[in-house]
């Protein structure tokens, strides 16, 4: 694997993929799944095209789900997989609601655009040919979770695509995560145990500790009072774990002490702190056995996909600029010209594709459908070239 080191929008260092991930002999002996957080990019898209409105002939909605098609591209031809296994959430039933009724209870009903693109999304990627997985009652971070426990037991390697931070818990010797951030696919992170650590201070084993100790407000989980992501990483760092540390605090909390403070040490003292991390615990935790359905014989989401349906499928959703790339990157079709993979150097944003990439190839906060507002887009569009400006349409 050949990768360049770019700096991301929060500051970290990451490896960008310069070519192919599995090469020559290992082509053929090692599984490769790339996961996708269908919700995760669906919603995303969702929010940074809603200017354009982008509908079919029919009237139906359809911005998010041409998005969504461009991210899955230009993930495939970053990472190179075998394989590729997109998961949604159940949209009518929760065991975690069912079992916990605060679990995202301050959430509100999701629009009704939003929700036909959804199960447009679902539609539109199993007619691709594309694994798509929606478990009874659980979500896609438990697709996920099965897809890396599946790189495990296949001796493979499995790379995570998500926007959100619930699969750093997944990462291990044989799963990474491609973290979709502003700049899309090409300035995302790849996150390995080690960058974990750089990032937050704590190893993979230890994130499930991290983030119920500081909660997560969007899914309407209070964290520890007064203990947030910097005092929640000396304390694992120093203790090793949320329980070795309650464990401490019972005989005096003496190690406490020494590694957070008085103050920290009187905040995890407190009645309900324990209460509240083993709850967040609890509630966090993944379901690892869903079946992804794989098998290497062929079938639903192995590469390459018929040429003829990903053709078919990109011109109905007007993607005309962005069918020769997937063309190459699901159908392994050779293409006119040779492919341009993102060429970095040395800092954020020095990166090129032929297409432009998701959210059109940019680093940073600048653009995306707040580009239209402040008149940049048609400028930008102007100067580009027709694949190029078929991006910026979609993702400034």
């Amino acid at each position: 694997m050949l990768t360049s080191d770019v700096v991301t929008s929060d500051g970290v260092t990451s490896d960008v993929v310069t070519g192919d991930v599995v090469t020559g002999d290992e082509s053929a002996a090692t599984e490769l799944l790339l996961a996708v957080d269908g919700n995760s990019l669906v919603h995303r898209s969702f929010h940074a095209l809603a200017a354009t409105g982008m509908r079919s002939p029919d009237g139906a909605p359809m911005w998010a789900v041409r998005g969504l098609l461009t991210q899955l591209v230009a993930a495939v031809e970053r990472i190179g997989p075998t394989a590729v296994v997109v998961g949604f959430d159940d949209p009518r039933a929760s065991l975690r609601r069912d079992k916990w009724p605060q679990y995202k209870a301050n959430r509100v009903e999701k629009l009704d655009s939003l929700v036909q693109q959804l199960e447009l999304a679902v539609l539109v990627l199993r007619e691709l040919g594309i694994q798509v997985i929606v478990p009874t009652g659980l979500e896609a971070d438990d697709v996920l979770a099965a897809a890396a426990r599946h790189a495990s037991v296949t001796a493979g390697r499995t790379v995570i695509m998500t926007s959100d931070r619930d699969s750093f818990a997944l990462i291990d010797d044989h799963t990474t995560v491609l973290r979709i951030i502003n700049g899309g696919v090409e300035a995302s992170p790849l996150l390995s145990s080690a960058r974990l650590y750089t990032k937050l201070g704590v190893t993979p084993a230890q994130y499930r500790d991290f983030a119920a100790l500081r909660g997560d407000p969007s899914d309407n989980l209070p964290g520890v009072r007064g203990i947030g992501p910097k005092t929640a990483a000396k304390l694992l760092s120093a203790l090793g774990s949320a329980r070795a540390a309650f464990d401490d605090i019972d005989c005096g909390g003496e190690h406490v002490l020494r590694a957070v403070g008085a103050g920290a040490l009187a905040r995890l003292r407190e009645p309900t702190a324990r209460e509240s991390w083993s709850l967040n615990c609890q509630v966090m935790a993944l379901h690892d056995t869903v079946d992804l359905a794989l098998t290497r014989a062929g079938g639903p989401g192995r590469l390459p996909l018929d040429s003829a349906v990903v053709r078919a499928v990109f011109t109905d959703h007007q993607l005309p600029a962005s069918t020769p790339t997937a063309l190459r990157a699901l159908c392994h079709e050779q293409s006119d010209g040779p492919a341009v993979r993102y060429a970095v150097s040395g800092g954020r944003g020095q990166h090129q594709d032929q297409d432009g990439g998701a959210f059109g190839g940019q680093s940073g906060r600048s653009g995306g459908w707040r580009g239209a507002r402040h008149g940049r887009m048609a400028n930008r569009a102007k100067q580009a070239s027709a694949p190029q400006a078929e991006q910026l349409s979609l993702f400034g």
